[in-house]
């Protein structure tokens, strides 16, 4: 099976403009009513800046671990491709091994300031340009930061096919395995307020096969999420 970046490679040949992931908002908050949609070239670009900080901020590469707090959203799907473009590993919120990680990844300033890692503050808001609570110490505001790294990432190293990839309560993936298979070949998936590692998993599926995913967030009415599904092409 590919590797993500692999996956994030393949969609780029096939075709850099066709939607790969469309996200709409419903949840209670600031960001409700939002619909955003990614081809594999913006994606590639969100992922490139985020890997560039990865390596150049942190230099982090294979056997580093980056904890993912967010929700299932647009923005955990470029911050786990960035993780897996060094070649970390990316660990789940709900995973409590007792390893440290060596960055916090999060849309919570509280779990920002505790964290006993260097962290990065999410804001989900697409058009924000800048965290709404005042950021210092080993944290990065990423909507006022990130957009000043490279459009382009080269690795320094790979990692191994046994590396781990993937780090869930259930278990560890390493980056032969993570990518699933079985995913009928040019899948929509419509996602219903998934958790953090059915999106990754779910995304990464479908991607590997030339698909794309609509991600729902939040609490919508059964004729609003089948109306967007007929909408969005939905196949499954």
């Amino acid at each position: 099976m590919p590797t993500p970046p692999e996956v994030l490679a393949g969609l780029l040949r096939s075709d850099p403009g066709r939607p790969r992931i469309t996200c709409y908002d419903d949840s209670d908050g600031p960001t409700r009513g939002e619909r955003i949609e990614l081809s594999a070239k913006v994606l590639a670009n969100w992922v490139s800046k985020a890997a560039n900080a990865l390596q150049d901020e942190w230099d982090l590469g294979p056997g580093a671990r980056v904890r993912l707090d967010l929700p299932a959203h647009w923005r955990t799907g470029y911050w786990a491709l960035a993780t897996w473009s060094v070649g970390a590993t990316v660990v789940l919120p709900d995973v409590d091994d007792g390893t440290p990680v060596d960055l916090l990844v999060t849309d919570s300033a509280l779990a920002a300031q505790e964290a006993t890692s260097p962290s990065v503050l999410v804001t989900l808001a697409a058009l924000a340009r800048s965290a709404p609570v005042a950021v210092g110490g080993d944290t990065m505001d990423e909507a006022r930061e990130l957009s000043t790294y490279g459009d382009q990432f080269v690795p320094d190293d790979e990692p191994a096919a046994s590396d781990p990839a993937l780090v869930t309560a259930t278990g560890t993936a390493s980056y032969a395995d993570v990518v699933p298979t079985g995913t009928p070949p040019g899948s929509r998936i419509h996602l219903l307020d998934p958790a953090p590692e059915d999106l990754l998993r779910t995304t990464l599926g479908a991607w590997a096969v030339d698909g794309s995913v609509v991600l729902s967030r939040g609490t919508a009415t059964a004729e609003v999420l089948s109306a967007r599904s007929a909408a969005e092409g939905v196949t499954a």
